[in-house]
């Protein structure tokens, strides 16, 4: 099958799936782009060769784009292929961008015992931070109390407390989820400020 012809499904199945999802008929669809239902039918059965002129009123009718309806199919947008940033006694991982997850980051962190806590890695920034920890345990230090996160363990907490996250007795490997001023705070922070990456 060629490239141009799996496209072609793909459309078909794009402009069915979305019709479905609507709960619309063909008769439904057809009212809403001025196209017959039996020439629905057959784009979407694919006994009929799809149209530009057929396209941009059915994308209207589904309430997307032609850009939408017609995009190419790749790897690209599924496969995150994530480059390792270090700091001293910290390993990053960005897993997703934030145009991707609405304005939230996903990173993949492992921290070793080189990575300095205490009073001065404590840091601030608005909003709540989660993390898993993958392997390992997590010290977190949450103001004056210190908490420990074991692996299968899940934290979740207001970043107003001034926080850093640690590893205890060993390496630990975390995922956290961080909303926009807490990537800025922990994944674009000066490597030895207060409250830098993974704190």
């Amino acid at each position: 099958m060629t490239q141009e012809m799996d496209l072609d499904a793909v459309i078909r199945l794009r402009i069915r799936g979305l019709r479905l999802a609507r709960g619309w008929s063909l008769d439904s669809l057809a009212a809403r782009c001025s196209l017959s239902a039996s020439t629905l039918s057959r784009i979407e059965t694919g006994h009929r060769r799809i149209a530009l002129d057929q396209l941009v009123p059915i994308s209207r009718a589904l309430d997307t784009t032609l850009d939408a309806l017609v995009e190419p199919v790749g790897d690209d947008d599924v496969v995150i292929r994530p480059e390792a940033g270090h700091t001293p006694g910290l390993t990053t991982w960005i897993l997703a961008s934030e145009t991707a997850l609405h304005g939230k980051t996903v990173a993949k962190m492992r921290i070793t015992p080189e990575r300095p806590g205490g009073p001065a890695m404590l840091g601030v920034h608005p909003g709540r931070d989660w993390f898993t920890v993958l392997s390992g345990t997590a010290r977190l230090e949450l103001g004056e109390r210190t908490i420990l996160v074991h692996a299968g363990e899940v934290a979740e907490f207001s970043t107003m407390v001034p926080h850093a996250i640690v590893a205890h007795g060993g390496p630990v490997e975390i995922l956290s989820i961080f909303n926009h001023d807490g990537g800025i705070a922990h994944l674009h922070a000066p490597e030895h400020a207060p409250g830098g990456a993974a704190r």
